[in-house]
């Protein structure tokens, strides 16, 4: 055991999983690195970060989260660089949010400086794990949970908070077919859509069963109270390019606030592209998709980046979309981001952390 000038006890594994792994075939979310950091929340503080092997946890039976899901999450990436390097990407904004789906989900603060600390340290133990390719990247989940022993509906006093990694290529393979739900919801006004908590993908599950039956990847959300605008497409942000802008629903309260969404919105603003923020309704995209006013559509999150939709169905009928080729917008944005993340373009706007 070694302990950090930041206070992380780091213990090493023993016996490295890597050298049995086959990284040029990795299912996403399924191949976990060597070590993982943890950090507990007790007597209203935060007490003994570590870093340890990746193991199982022992939870007993009457842990808070197992019962009423208090317990949040982020979604982040590290990139293995042009150089051969490996950086995070606007980290900070991923520790923000986390600490405001803390505060809606009746959870303490993480101390940004300790978390960042966490997830450097982490990431340079097992930077060898940081898969190359196009597609590749080392997927990182942070989370926190409930972690006292009793059955009672109120918030726990006591709270682990853990990151682990998974080294990952790309997270869908083709073009996307979505439907546009009109029956589910997955957000309402005064809820906690804008917020990362486990519960928001919970209530997802069945009706995305439905579609997927149907020969569908995802639905497209739409509004709780009339099923009259869109929301967001699966577990991502959806963008449209309708009359040649580009465009996206504005966030009013259950929608989140995504990371690759702001880093689209600015990236294409600069570029000089129309860009729009705003209320878009079925009607609009259903009348645009038949006119020809809706040219693309694609989804947009930390697991995907970018996810072109090809297909989207509406009331038993498909619309198709035409394929996107290299020289598309979408795909140009698509790449002016991923160059920055990989340092093969100047990062203007510090989003970029090098880590090694």
């Amino acid at each position: 055991m070694i302990s950090t000038e930041a206070g992380i006890d780091i213990k090493r594994t023993e016996h490295s999983r890597l050298p049995e792994t086959d990284m040029q075939h990795l299912k996403f979310g399924r191949v976990f690195t060597d070590h993982m950091f943890v950090m507990d929340y007790t007597g209203g503080s935060w007490h003994r970060p570590q870093i340890v092997p990746y193991t199982d946890l022992e939870l007993s039976p009457a842990t808070l989260v197992l019962h009423y899901a208090q317990t949040i999450f982020e979604g982040m990436k590290a990139y293995r660089t042009a150089s051969g390097g490996v950086t995070l990407f606007r980290p900070d904004a991923n520790i923000a949010r986390m600490n405001r789906s803390a505060d809606r989900m009746c959870m303490p603060e993480i101390p940004a400086e300790a978390f960042m600390d966490g997830l450097k340290e982490l990431i340079r133990l097992d930077a060898a794990w940081t898969p190359d390719g196009a597609d590749a990247a080392l997927y990182i989940r942070p989370f926190m949970f409930a972690s006292d022993e009793y059955i009672g509906v109120k918030p726990s006093e006591g709270y682990r908070f853990m990151i682990f990694v998974c080294p990952v290529r790309g997270y869908y393979q083709e073009p996307l077919r979505v439907y546009l739900e009109m029956k589910y919801s997955r957000a309402f006004p005064g809820g906690t859509g804008e917020v990362k908590c486990g519960g928001n993908y919970a209530g997802g599950l069945y009706p995305t069963k439905l579609r997927q039956d149907q020969g569908y990847h995802q639905q497209i959300w739409t509004d709780a109270m009339e099923h009259k605008y869109i929301e967001e497409s699966g577990t991502m942000n959806v963008f449209f390019i309708i009359d040649g802008v580009l465009t996206t629903p504005s966030l009013d309260g259950t929608i989140l606030p995504g990371i690759t969404r702001d880093s689209i919105l600015t990236l294409a603003r600069e570029k000089g592209m129309k860009v729009a923020e705003r209320k878009v309704g079925v009607e609009e995209v259903v009348r645009g998709l038949r006119d020809g006013a809706v040219s693309a559509a694609f989804g947009a999150g930390t697991a995907a980046t970018i996810a072109p939709i090809k297909v989207i169905g509406y009331d038993g009928e498909d619309f198709t979309l035409p394929d996107l080729g290299p020289d598309s917008e979408v795909n140009q944005l698509g790449k002016m981001l991923d160059d920055i993340r990989r340092g093969r373009t100047k990062d203007n706007h510090g989003w970029v952390v090098h880590v090694v």
